[in-house]
């Protein structure tokens, strides 16, 4: 019998500073004119949340234990990359993914318009279904008072067929 396993992944990320100005990369969409986020990667919470949820699913550490800030190589990474060798990782260790779904908190920008885009980019990084929502909190945390975003994720696997 197959048993499919879950797991969680959470990524939050500061604005970055306004001296220090850095790209929004947010859903593995690059938005131009918008604010982007602090981070040793890429910054892009949706990503990270996704390839955390994958490694919660099959116990087999965090994104810290795979992609951590004390790999100089990473610095810049993209989250589209990271995702894809999140899914590579899970795959050599015998599991399949299911699906992927992520929900992410900010105020802008407007998600909507560009989230099959967003879909389309995570799934191909996956390898398996990626879904993408977005809210607010209706101005409460450090969300509401736009001090950064943060995303939750979880994913399904199971056991590859030997």
């Amino acid at each position: 019998m197959i048993v499919p396993r879950t797991g969680i992944g959470v990524d939050v990320h500061a604005y970055a500073p306004a001296d220090q100005p850095q790209p929004l990369w947010l859903g593995g969409l690059f938005w131009d004119g918008e604010r982007g986020l602090a981070g040793h990667s890429d910054g892009d919470p949706v990503a990270h949340a996704a390839a955390d949820a994958l490694f919660s699913a099959c116990g087999i550490g965090d994104l810290g234990t795979h992609f951590g800030t004390d790999r100089p190589e990473l610095a810049g990474a993209s989250g589209v990359v990271l995702l894809s060798e999140a899914a590579r990782i899970v795959r050599a260790a015998g599991f399949e993914i299911g699906n992927v779904a992520v929900q992410f908190v900010a105020n802008k920008p407007k998600f909507g318009p560009r989230r099959e885009e967003s879909q389309r980019v995570l799934t191909a990084a996956a390898g398996a279904s990626v879904s993408v929502t977005a809210t607010t909190s209706d101005g409460l945390g450090f969300t509401g008072r736009g001090e950064g975003i943060s995303a939750i994720a979880t994913a399904l696997v199971y056991p590859a067929q030997v």
